[in-house]
């Protein structure tokens, strides 16, 4: 039986061309036992029991390994005539689990499969070289994944269908490097190129080239701003020199794209000749027993099966969804409530809630909405005010500059004027409130000038809020979702500027404040008949993170009214939910709990001596523990034996399975109330007592990544509360409703937040 086995091998061997040789060797080495591990997997079980056997196809191909009912099941190796071979784990006659293919041209992809085809994490090595390492679906990059090319070239970010897509970074050999966003594998969106040599461009980019609002700097700290464009006709803009006018102020913007940017081409994608399922699809049988099963479709359905050549890194058609898999984003949970008879609001244990593709928030402000003049006015706003050249700014400011008088208007007339631009909106006027004071703000909270005027004023519009919020303010929220925009009523802008030297010296104190950073406090005044003023202003948006935040909260400590009516099924993941909709404690680590208590001490002293009330915590929680089928998911517990959260690289690979693919998710929370690791313990309220504001903790656990900052902080005791106070407390629970002094306000919520926020031990 040897001797036969022997021949066998040493008559495919003999078969194989000259030129392949070196293949086989290869091959050999590979020929080493493997465990065999359970792969999920949707094809009926195997019923017969896996046994080893050898089997020689009529047109010379070999396998050898694990058999069960006539099909490879287990651990095997298939060596095709044409010198390719699999190595690794079968299912039902496909390769899936962990195995390693190789091409007679010496490229080799080790990692995942499933139904034969290259799905999961794996490493791909082209025959020149280059390397990826990353996630794969159906043969296509897809996911997170680092290339490294030949030449040098570095790229680590998103995929998808093979190409750079998403935030990206790319690393020339040349030691010049880009940041930003990717689009069908070239530079597209918002993003930052630096030259090796100090130079950058920070802008908005399309099909590789700056197109659209962009800053151009240099080492010395002259910038020049503006709309860039391939065609010098289209483009205009304005130098701002360092110091001194003897900077070349006669510099051609064009030079950018002309010699600046030739030594930043993007490498081209490499091409094989057969893929793996490709293979799988022209078995043949032995004695028609072997292999009876077809494998799956590959992704596009349309465009595999049929090409001689396809480019890994190649366009595919325009195909929504992935079949039946990985089409789940992480946009949504379904309530995380116990079902008990004896319990309030309280669906299935794990309920699962259909998630819908994933949709920005808000509506594009574009030509013919109702406010598009007024964003319009807005941006050339901001670009004047941030852009305009002021000397060096000190964060010890005089107290003249926090004076309320201290404002400047400038005439913004469509036809354009020595100090501003000639624009297509109406002619309005537009005031800057304490400009030194919010110029400081911004460098405390290490905004860059350049990067803030293109997150407002970039190409991209930005989104209204679908409705006003309670007070009748509406928001705004920019792009790239840094920074949200809410108009404001007079009596607002005067609660700000009264108390803009303590909030100054309050946020300058404690750098770890939870209270909301603002970052510009601006009116648009339009002329003519209507004389019109929209106060504005422009603050951090705490939702601004590469986690998508699975539920939001918006927490006081009182309980009138707060809930949110909507049944559990319209619960959406940007459907902000209230006090008694709470159904979680939440235990965060030694260190960050106590400081995040003394701050929370910190910032309530603060607004109770400015006379404030009618704060809120703001909550967002991203659960890390989430698991898919199909269009469904749901937060899984952590089990009672599950004991403190996982460390920062946990985080950074849970924040990728269920966000959108990124490569600068954070690794670890630097500041507090910022993508902080925590646990979340499920509550449950009794019903046969009076509404509970805190429920009782069932040990159940959720591992967490949580953002919260205290929000709307402009409402002050005045004479409207205090009559709301009266009015509401001959009906209501005085203890139970929102407009209460300062001091009580500050020790209800204070009494709340620290029962809701306890240490994990």
């Amino acid at each position: 039986m040897i001797d036969k086995h022997y021949g066998i091998v040493k008559a495919w061997e003999v078969n194989i061309r000259p030129k392949q040789a070196s293949a086989k060797k290869r091959a050999k080495l590979l020929f080493l036992k493997m465990s065999v591990a359970h792969v999920d997997d949707d094809d009926n079980a195997i019923s017969g029991v896996a046994c080893h056997s050898e089997k020689v196809l009529a047109n010379g191909d070999f396998y050898t390994g694990q058999w069960a009912d006539n099909l490879p099941h287990g651990n095997g190796k298939y060596l095709w005539t044409d010198g390719c071979m699999y190595v690794g784990e079968w299912r039902s006659g496909k390769p899936s689990g962990n195995g390693k293919f190789c091409w007679p041209s010496g490229a080799t992809y080790e990692g995942e499969f499933k139904n034969g085809f290259m799905d999961g994490n794996g490493t791909y090595t082209g025959p020149s070289g280059d390397t990826y390492k990353g996630s794969w679906v159906m043969n296509v990059k897809h996911g997170q994944g680092i290339k490294c090319y030949v030449n040098g070239d570095y790229y680590e970010g998103g995929w998808r269908r093979g190409m750079q897509d998403g935030q990206g970074r790319y690393q020339w050999d040349s030691g010049n490097h880009y940041i930003g966003q990717w689009k069908n594998g070239m530079i597209n969106g918002n993003g930052t190129l630096i030259w090796s040599n100090g130079k950058r461009y920070d802008g908005f980019w399309e099909d590789g080239l700056p197109k659209g609002n962009g800053t151009f700097r240099w080492p010395d700290g002259s910038f020049y701003v503006g709309i860039w464009s391939r065609d010098a006709r289209d483009q205009s803009g304005t130098y701002y020199p360092a110091g001194s006018m003897g900077s070349n102020v006669d510099w051609n913007p064009q030079e950018v794209f002309t010699v600046d940017l030739q030594d930043c081409k993007i490498c081209p994608g490499e091409k094989v000749s057969i893929l793996p399922s490709q293979k799988l699809l022209n078995w043949p049988g032995i004695e028609g027993e072997f292999l009876q099963k077809q494998p799956l479709k590959p992704w596009p359905e349309n465009d595999m099966a049929g090409n001689k050549s396809m480019s890994l890194d190649g366009k595919f058609s325009d195909v929504d969804s992935y079949g039946d898999r990985r089409s789940v984003t992480g946009d949504g949970l379904g309530s995380l409530q116990l079902e008990d008879s004896g319990m309030m609001r309280t669906p299935t244990r794990q309920q699962l809630l259909r998630v819908k593709l994933p949709k920005r928030q808000g509506v594009t402000i574009s030509k013919g909405h109702r406010n598009f003049d007024l964003m319009l006015n807005l941006q050339l706003g901001i670009r004047h005010s941030v852009g305009r050249p002021a000397p060096a700014i000190s964060l010890d400011l005089k107290p003249s500059v926090f004076d309320p008088k201290e404002k400047v208007w400038t005439r913004f007339p469509t036809e354009g004027s020595k100090h501003t631009p000639p624009h297509q909106s109406c002619e309005f006027k537009w005031k800057d409130y304490c400009p030194v004071v919010f110029r400081a703000l911004r460098k405390l909270f290490k905004v860059d000038a350049a990067d803030y005027m293109i997150s407002i004023c970039g190409n991209d519009a930005l989104r209204e809020l679908s409705s006003p919020g309670k007070s009748g303010s509406f928001f705004y929220l920019t792009n790239d979702d840094r920074y949200m925009i809410k108009t404001m009523k007079k009596s607002e802008v005067k609660v700000l500027l009264r108390m803009l030297p303590a909030y100054y010296n309050h946020v300058k104190s404690f750098e770890g404040t939870l209270v909301t950073k603002y970052f510009g406090l601006h009116c648009v005044k339009l002329t003519g008949a209507t004389q019109k003023k929209v106060r504005f202003i422009i603050m951090g948006n705490l939702f601004c993170s590469n986690y998508v935040f699975h539920r939001r909260f918006d927490l006081k400590g009182s309980s009138h009214g707060r809930f949110t009516d909507k049944p559990d099924t319209e619960i959406e993941v940007t459907t902000t939910l209230k006090d008694l909709d709470l159904n979680f404690i939440f235990r965060l680590k030694n260190v960050w709990f106590q400081e995040f208590c003394r701050q929370v001490d910190r910032d309530c002293d603060f607004l109770e001596q400015e006379r404030i009330m009618d704060y809120s915590l703001l909550v967002g929680l991203h659960f890390r523990q989430v698991s898919h089928k199909e269009d469904l998911m749901m937060a899984e517990p952590l089990g009672s034996s599950f004991g403190t959260p996982r460390g920062s690289e946990d985080a950074e690979k849970d924040g990728a399975e269920s966000n959108p693919p990124s490569s600068d998710t954070p690794r670890k929370a630097d500041v507090l109330g910022i993508n902080m690791p925590a646990l979340a313990e499920l509550t449950v309220r009794r019903r046969d007592t009076e509404p509970q504001l805190v429920g009782e903790p069932t040990g159940e656990l959720y591992d967490i990544v949580m953002s919260f900052g205290i929000i709307d902080i402009l409402q002050d005791y005045d004479i409207s509360k205090k009559l709301e106070h009266a009015y509401k407390s001959i009906q209501y629970d005085p203890t139970s409703i929102s407009a209460v002094d300062p001091k009580q306000y500050s020790r209800r919520f204070r009494d709340f937040i620290f029962r809701i926020f306890l240490e994990d031990n």
